[in-house]
């Protein structure tokens, strides 16, 4: 059974970018492009991984974050979430890892083969 990556990112070029590099490394991406989508979608199956923007569209990664952990039905499933975002502030980073965030990445600071390198080294 292939491992399930929930991606919620808007940008439409850099989402297809990663989409097509997980799908090729075996993952199956389930992608969403706001907020909404992505608490939808954590009601209807559990993915391995959440790889979670900020700045999105209806609700940003942080509300996305803090309404999983009100959720005792979503908090109970501990998904670990990857936040990939240009928010690089250290108040930002420092609010990602309180929400529960096992890792934060700036988007300007990280390549795609890291990024991916640093995915598969969280799911293996």
């Amino acid at each position: 059974m292939p491992t399930k990556i929930l991606l919620v990112e808007d940008d439409p070029f850099l989402s297809s970018l990663l989409k097509n590099r997980l799908q090729k490394e075996g993952f199956e991406i389930i992608l969403v492009r706001d907020g909404d989508e992505a608490l939808n979608s954590l009601n209807d199956f559990a993915p391995n991984l959440i790889l979670l923007d900020i700045i999105l569209p209806k609700k940003s990664g942080f509300e996305v974050m803090e309404e999983v952990n009100k959720n005792p039905q979503l908090k109970n499933k501990k998904t670990p979430i990857i936040i990939i975002s240009n928010l690089g502030q250290p108040e930002d980073i420092e609010r990602g890892r309180q929400l529960g965030a096992i890792e934060y990445f700036i988007k300007a600071k990280i390549s795609i083969d890291e990024l991916i390198e640093k995915i598969k080294s969280f799911i293996s």
